[in-house]
């Protein structure tokens, strides 16, 4: 239970070793990892703790815009390490997950072992929800529900939705999303100055497709003292995660290093395409 506002956090705690917290993106849950392959691959190494954000999964679904402000999802974030008793955890998180990722490193870096960030970007996050979805994602949330936005948005992109994503889309509450989606647009980023002085060992992903989280990922690497930028070649924004095996290549030996495991990253990868 967020100590603030006292909203409700579902999350899972299953393996054992270094804590590593898993934080899905907009409008997923984290069904995700299972279902792409993250957590099989993952809980042999790690105790893996992943989360389902507020207004996502089984979490809290508030329907007021400044319910979704950052400082209350990082609380809600710190109630999960605490509920665990994991002073530190490394996060691995994707797009707003990365987002938020980010803002506990410059606000709770003490509570950090490390930092994963894909198709994330440390940027003012203003116009990047119809970018990312269709231009009228706000009307069609309040009007078709969830079943018609994934409709809308399966047509504006083009292509299918995979049955991962539809599963956590299918779901959300269309008006704790809609809410969510507001308070997203007015969020503040992190000026460079501030991002220089984050010294969070950090792994940075972004597919060649997803042009500005591609190119916000590789200035961060720029800019981090401890940052290194690695891109997924062909990887649009919604393929980011999947299929996880290029993905896993590269965040278990980062994971291994910053752990001091130098083996740590050797044992072959199994995962689910």
């Amino acid at each position: 239970m967020n100590p603030i506002d006292g909203t409700q956090i579902s999350f899972d705690e299953r393996g054992e070793g270094p804590p590593l917290l898993l934080v899905h993106g907009s409008a997923l849950s984290r069904s995700i990892w299972r279902g792409f392959g993250y957590l099989a691959a993952l809980q042999d190494r790690y105790r893996v703790i992943s989360i389902d954000l507020r207004g996502h999964g089984r979490s809290g679904k508030p329907h007021e815009p400044q319910a979704y402000r950052m400082p209350l999802v990082l609380a809600d974030i710190l109630a999960v390490l605490d509920a665990v008793e994991a002073s530190a955890a490394h996060v691995f998180g994707y797009s707003f997950g990365a987002r938020a990722g980010f803002s506990l490193a410059d606000t709770h870096p003490e509570r950090m072992l490390s930092l994963i960030s894909a198709g994330g970007t440390y940027r003012a996050p203003g116009g990047s929800v119809s970018e990312l979805f269709f231009p009228d994602y706000d009307e069609s949330l309040g009007a078709d529900g969830m079943p018609g936005f994934l409709e809308n948005w399966a047509r504006h992109s083009g292509t299918p939705i995979d049955p991962q994503t539809a599963a956590a889309f299918l779901a959300n509450d269309p008006l704790a999303l809609r809410a969510y989606f507001r308070q997203v647009e007015l969020e503040a980023g992190i000026a460079d100055a501030r991002l220089a002085q984050l010294e969070t060992p950090t792994l940075l992903l972004a597919g060649t497709r997803d042009h500005a989280r591609y190119l916000d990922s590789e200035r961060a690497a720029t800019l981090m003292p401890h940052a290194s930028f690695q891109a997924l070649a062909g990887r649009g924004h919604g393929n980011t995660l999947r299929p996880a095996g290029q993905v896993l290549a590269a965040i278990i030996p980062f994971l291994a290093s910053v752990d001091g495991s130098p083996d740590h990253g050797s044992v072959p990868i199994t995962t689910v395409e």
